[in-house]
């Protein structure tokens, strides 16, 4: 690993390389599966941390997004999006912690 990470991810990557390697095989594996391009990839998994409520992937997810070149109004749209599944609360939260991350 050349980058130190943020955090608790970067903590765990530092302490147990064995396990932050294989969990970063998998991740490039599953990647790798099918045809979504990268982009595709990056919103099903702000959608998907949107989904799960966590502030911390939505952040990541954001922010990766963003250096990705992803329009700031697309990565509003999937908090938009989920209204309908996950209901106005958890659209709301999401729709602030996009917003949390400036760019």
């Amino acid at each position: 690993m050349s980058k130190k990470m943020p955090g608790a991810a970067g903590d765990l990557a530092e302490t147990y390389p064995d396990v932050w390697n294989g969990y970063s095989a998998l991740g490039e594996a599953a990647a790798n599966a099918g045809p979504l391009t990268d982009r595709e990839r990056r919103l099903v998994k702000l959608a998907l941390a949107i989904g799960a409520g966590s502030e911390g992937a939505v952040h990541s997810h954001t922010r990766r997004g963003k250096a990705e070149g992803i329009e700031a109004d697309a990565l509003m749209q999937v908090a938009l999006l989920s209204i309908g599944p996950l209901g106005l609360p958890r659209a709301v939260a999401a729709k602030t912690w996009i917003e949390d991350i400036k760019g």
